[in-house]
């Protein structure tokens, strides 16, 4: 399993993250996604919605921002989720499906920080970042994840992919199988 960031998953870590996906390796992978590279400063980050603040967008960002599960589920992942720290339980379910998933299943968190991204942003207790979410939050299961949006006044939760295909693993198991089948008849 791989619990990690944002910042980690879909900076510095993007390629191999599109890449495990592609591949489908059997791993969940848990992504808190805090809208900003929250452990060195709060800088805007390739998650931090438009018009946000941060440390280094003072005038609010102008890039557009990654849309996470679109990503993870073009990539090809089979089990792609959104939930907010709020939504504890529906997370617990996405967690617990997750590990029983053969392939490469990735959950959403969103969990920013009420210090560096909350009182940028109007949210300067963790009480009104959780008010945010529950104002906001619609949950949408098998929404286009295409369309799965993360703005101030909206936010696209469920689950969005749960499809079965055979892991990497599992491929190259049977491969290696035929290859060794082929190799003993030959003999």
């Amino acid at each position: 399993m791989v619990i990690s960031g944002d910042g980690d998953l879909f900076a510095i870590g993007g390629n191999h993250f599109i890449h495990a996906a592609r591949r489908n390796i059997d791993i969940p992978v848990i992504c808190a996604n805090n809208f900003n590279y929250g452990m060195t400063g709060g800088q805007y980050a390739p998650t931090t919605p438009l018009d946000a603040w941060t440390t280094t967008t003072p005038y609010g960002n102008i890039e557009h921002p990654f849309n996470l599960v679109h990503l993870a589920a073009a990539s090809g992942a089979v089990y792609v989720a959104r939930w907010t720290t709020l939504h504890v339980r529906r997370l617990t379910e996405s967690i617990k499906k997750a590990l029983q998933k053969e392939g490469f299943s990735f959950i959403e968190v969103i969990s920013p920080c009420p210090e560096l991204y909350g009182r940028y942003n109007q949210m300067r207790t963790s009480l009104d970042m959780m008010s945010w979410f529950k104002e906001t939050s619609e949950v949408q299961h098998h929404f286009d994840p295409a369309k799965a949006e993360i703005t101030r006044s909206k936010i696209v939760l469920g689950e969005f992919v749960d499809i079965e295909k055979p892991s990497y693993g599992r491929l190259l198991r049977e491969k290696i199988a035929q290859i060794q089948g082929k190799m003993r008849g030959g003999e």
